[in-house]
């Protein structure tokens, strides 16, 4: 089995965890409400549910005028992408993808965080299949920046799941009122960690492109 480099690591986890099992959640809450018409273009996947209170009842939108069909099409189309981002990070193809399932999840209903994080994980993965940054050899900064990844990677695991559930887990289960007030700086957040876990994944894979590419010659050389 191909070892994964750290840049399809960040693709497959933020694809799955965050895109994919975000939108079926958003799917789910648009499910039970039943066969009838949204409230508008914008409405709320879980409406009056304690639960959702302290994100205002996960917004979302859809182009689909009835919310069964809107749910079932999005728990799909987030399958799909959860699929996608885990097996099939190999095929040329792999970003734009990601990138058009992501838009097909904006307009069914898979609310708004889940597909602008299918957008960024696809431009992502146009590197994933990419084992070197071009020809100079990787600085010090590089290497050091490659050395901060699993660290960063984990702090925006963390940092997301702060988000989802962590806010409502402190609003419903540790009784932290106005949390929703917090809300934007967890996603500022998250997002930043993100970025950061991304820079570090591109410059740690240089550095070992780099390192294999070096073994290569040096094994060459020897025969």
């Amino acid at each position: 089995m191909k070892k994964r480099n750290a840049i399809s690591v960040v693709v497959s986890v933020f694809g799955s965890l965050v895109t994919g099992l975000g939108g079926v959640e958003h799917g789910i809450g648009e499910v039970l409400q039943g066969s009838v018409a949204p409230a508008g273009l914008m409405f709320a996947s879980w409406p009056g549910t304690p639960f959702f209170r302290s994100v205002a009842g996960e917004p979302a939108m859809s182009l689909v005028p009835n919310l069964l069909a809107s749910g079932l099409l999005t728990i799909l189309v987030s399958l799909v992408f959860i699929v996608w981002a885990i097996g099939f990070l190999h095929r040329r193809s792999s970003s734009l993808v990601l990138l058009g399932l992501s838009v097909v999840l904006l307009l069914v209903g898979g609310g708004f965080g889940p597909p602008l994080l299918g957008i960024i994980v696809g431009i992502t993965a146009t590197r994933a299949r990419l084992r070197a940054g071009g020809q100079r050899p990787a600085t010090g900064l590089t290497r050091a920046l490659g050395a901060l990844w699993p660290w960063f990677f984990a702090a925006a695991i963390a940092a997301w799941l702060l988000v989802i559930p962590g806010t409502q887990l402190l609003d419903r289960v540790f009784g932290v009122r106005e949390v929703e007030a917090v809300v934007p700086l967890f996603i500022l957040l998250a997002f930043a960690t993100l970025a950061l876990a991304i820079v570090t994944g591109l410059a740690r894979d240089r550095v070992a492109a780099q390192a294999g590419s070096w073994g290569s010659e040096v094994r060459a050389a020897r025969k």
